[in-house]
């Protein structure tokens, strides 16, 4: 569902549910839930959406995002790292384990993008910039 903050959480909670103090046990949850804290970090406001500059070249200018908990295929893959072209929206679906790290990750992506097309200029993706940084 994601991470609403207590408000929302109750909204929800409250068209199914109902029992004594929801609000206050609502709102402790999501104070003490270390996920929804990270989630809702009031240390980094987000900041505008910015419209991405449009490419005059292939493959200089790539988004790249994860799809999980797919059925297990016969090597065992159970997700798709999926690689899009900002220029000609061509894709690469390039199946891998859910539990592989940013380092093999990184791997498949020299294996199968950077062969192919060369390094691009830059990459857009919904991960945290730890997760690029290792990238």
């Amino acid at each position: 569902m994601g991470y609403f903050g207590a408000k929302k959480t109750e909204d929800v909670l409250a068209t199914h549910f109902i029992w004594p103090k929801m609000k206050r046990g609502v709102e402790r949850f999501v104070d003490r839930y270390a996920t929804c804290q990270k989630a809702k970090s009031r240390l980094n406001p987000q900041g505008l959406y910015m419209s991405l500059l449009v490419p005059s070249i292939s493959w200089t200018d790539i988004s790249m995002n994860f799809i999980l908990g797919l059925l297990r295929t016969k090597r065992g893959r159970n997700s798709i790292f999926v690689v899009v072209d900002h220029f000609s929206e061509m894709a690469h679906f390039i199946p891998y384990h859910k539990s592989d790290n940013a380092v093999h990750i990184a791997d498949l992506f020299f294996q199968n993008i950077v062969r192919l097309h060369g390094v691009p200029s830059t990459i857009v993706s919904d991960y945290d910039a730890k997760f690029l940084s290792h990238f």
